[in-house]
């Protein structure tokens, strides 16, 4: 894996960050890619940081797969029609903790953290020019899409983070 990108994680975290993402990384650089790790990474740090952390209480092995399975929510990872994909049993046979488990735990993620399908803050680079949340904005009261507006209004709403890159 390339070297990973630094999140901020609380001295008092470090140790549980590490040994999750250690797991994660072995599963994506097994399974995934390295923009799958640097999800997970995020998710993990952002997790870390939460007061109190949720990641303090449980086992780690749970946690990583939790972290995968939002982040396979999210992506639409168990949706057979869309590349990568994975059946949600094999995700937790592979990591090997219940699929009941990493589902609950990837739930209260979702909802901790206000997360949904297709959220543009958890999707993967590759998916995130088909994904019209990241591309939908207010522009005088109406909802529009940005990849068909002026230059000028693409490099607005792009300077003021609502839109992820400015489209070519």
């Amino acid at each position: 894996m390339p070297e990973e990108k630094a999140y901020r994680v609380p001295k008092k975290m470090r140790s549980k960050y590490d040994a999750i993402v250690e797991l994660t990384d072995d599963f994506c650089q097994a399974h995934f890619d390295d923009d799958y790790a640097d999800l997970c990474r995020k998710l993990t740090a952002t997790l870390s940081r939460k007061r109190p952390s949720p990641l303090a209480r449980g086992h780690t092995k749970s946690w990583a797969a939790a972290v995968l399975y939002t982040i396979g929510r999210v992506n639409f990872l168990f949706d057979e029609s869309r590349p990568p994909y994975m059946q949600a049993t094999e995700l937790c046979r592979l990591i090997d903790v219940s699929q009941s488990t990493a589902s609950s735990k990837s739930t209260d993620i979702m909802e901790m953290l206000d997360i949904i399908q297709l959220d543009p803050d958890w999707t993967l680079p590759s998916l995130m020019d088909d994904n019209p949340l990241a591309w939908y904005i207010s522009v005088n009261g109406l909802i529009l899409d940005a990849r068909r507006l002026p230059r000028e209004i693409q490099e607005e709403a792009f300077r003021k983070g609502l839109i992820p890159y400015i489209p070519q």
